[in-house]
């Protein structure tokens, strides 16, 4: 295995925990009115450097998507992070099975193989995290920032990492 791909498998397996038990992501895209954020739930939460989102063909996102695929994704538990990327719109039926539970079905007011219930396969390009689970990393930067130390961009708590490298 390269380097690169060491330090991309690394990057991925930091952002899979920092998501791990974040079920609500914010999920913005664009329009032609500026950016626009609305709550989803996250899908197949082994991320493997791709999200996944179930939704309708029927809602601006949709829309929005097929305009701009440009996404960003933000996340925020004990730690946040904020990932770009390209969305897609996928309708594989067999996906959708697998996705789907009957949390879809109340709040959807469907079934899974409704013609109007697609993907949105987001490729992810690059996070952005800040760790703040460990109070003294948090701590040691806020008394840098207090006293004019130099930052070195915060490294101990905010990184952003290339995901596809």
């Amino acid at each position: 295995m390269s380097k690169d791909a060491v330090i991309n498998q690394e990057a991925v397996e930091t952002v899979k925990d920092i998501i791990k038990d974040v079920e609500t992501a914010m999920l913005s895209t664009i329009s032609e009115g500026g950016i626009n954020s609305r709550p989803m739930q996250t899908q197949d939460i082994e991320f493997d450097g791709d999200l996944w989102f179930l939704t309708k063909k029927d809602t601006s996102k949709y829309k929005e998507i097929m305009e701009n695929p440009n996404v960003n994704v933000a996340y925020v538990g004990k730690s946040y992070v904020s990932i770009r990327g390209t969305a897609e719109i996928v309708d594989d039926l067999n996906r959708k099975k697998e996705l789907w539970n009957k949390m879809y079905e109340k709040f959807l007011d469907t079934t899974y193989d409704d013609p109007n219930i697609i993907l949105i396969k987001i490729r992810t390009e690059t996070a952005e995290y800040w760790e703040t689970g460990d109070r003294m990393k948090t701590v040691k930067a806020f008394f840098r920032k207090m006293t004019g130390q130099r930052q070195e961009e915060d490294s101990e708590l905010n990184k952003t990492v290339d995901l596809h490298k």
